[in-house]
């Protein structure tokens, strides 16, 4: 226990904060075709499906998205006689409430198309959600660094015909702040559209419908049928179009965040300081032990640094690589850094 204790100073203590990326890759064979669906797990309330690396039955099975659709009550597929409607209208309205908010008079807002909620505008009422893992999308999702690529031939069972790509390259410099859930950008195809919207902190990609231009395929019954995006977000359940959705899906990659916060404390040992000790082995019959002659210096050799409350309650301990030599010809500035 320290019994010599020394006040840091305003310039002794500064912040900084670091970002550490980590590349995901996430390949089309392993959301729908690798493992023969053994890792997607649907549920009993059929409100979303979710999409593991692996067998979801086993220890080694890592969560990697969750996958759902939904449509707002004034859409033109809204109604009572279409698949699961209700539980369609709610999830939009969940998702949106979340990540788009409510007008001044208490109403959920829609998804925007160009984020600029207050101009009005097109509004995106027919969407599907790619709710990403806490595990892959740690803090949030690198701006700029986000690539969907998927399949928009007609036929469900081999929709890679043709391929387009949504991303949201430039985002770096052109992201909305408006969002309760935090910071977004727009998501472009490969074709120039607006694809939907991409939601960092929250790890939430947002695709509207209308990015499917071509027939989608019959995602119910699994055959190569003309049928276009409206009809099978209608007409099926949210299972079948989570099953639509997944086998399009030809590559996903992003960089994630880890941001790492810092408080860096200059500890300075001037020449005059901590040039003994408080172990007893230091003295031996009254005379220090490190000294020859009574002339020399008294040396100490510093190992451990400790912070300490205001009131002297031990909070954090940095352990030097090396013992460090201290006597009054010298002076030591000691960099101890509390990352959280």
């Amino acid at each position: 226990m320290a019994t010599t204790f020394k006040t840091f100073l305003s310039n002794d203590i500064t912040s900084t904060r670091t970002l550490l990326h980590e590349a995901i890759p996430l390949t089309g064979t392993i959301v729908s075709g690798t493992y023969t669906d053994l890792n997607i797990k649907n549920y009993t309330h059929g409100m979303f499906q979710s999409v593991y690396d692996y067998p979801y039955l086993s220890s080694s099975a890592n969560h990697i998205f969750d996958l759902t659709c939904g449509y707002a009550a004034t859409s033109s597929l809204s109604g009572a006689g279409n698949e699961q409607n209700a539980k369609k209208v709610q999830l939009y309205n969940q998702m949106a409430q979340i990540l788009v908010g409510h007008n001044e008079s208490g109403n959920i807002l829609r998804f925007d198309a160009d984020g600029n909620i207050i101009a009005g505008g097109a509004k995106m009422n027919e969407v599907y959600f790619v709710n990403f893992a806490r595990l892959l999308n740690k803090d949030e999702i690198k701006k700029g660094s986000f690539v969907l690529s998927v399949g928009d031939a007609a036929s469900y069972t081999a929709p890679f015909g043709s391929t387009q790509t949504i991303d949201d390259s430039g985002a770096q410099n052109d992201y909305r702040v408006n969002s309760p859930a935090g910071e977004y950008a727009i998501l472009s195809s490969s074709g120039g559209d607006q694809a939907g919207l991409l939601f960092y902190q929250a790890g939430i990609a947002v695709l509207t419908a209308s990015v499917f231009t071509t027939a989608f395929g019959n995602a119910a019954e699994m055959n190569s049928s003309a049928e276009d995006i409206d009809a099978v977000l209608s007409g099926s359940t949210i299972e079948q179009n989570s099953d639509a959705i997944r086998h399009r899906i030809n590559n996903i990659q992003f960089n994630n965040t880890t941001e790492l916060n810092s408080t860096i404390y200059f500890c300075r040992v001037n020449h005059n300081e901590y040039n003994y000790t408080s172990n007893p082995t230091y003295l031996s019959s009254s005379k220090i032990v490190v000294k020859d002659t009574t002339v020399d210096s008294p040396v100490a050799y510093i190992t451990t640094v400790g912070l300490y409350s205001a009131d002297n309650e031990l909070l954090a301990v940095a352990k030097l690589s090396e013992p460090l030599k201290k006597d009054p010809t010298n002076e030591l500035i000691l960099r101890v850094r509390l990352d959280y």
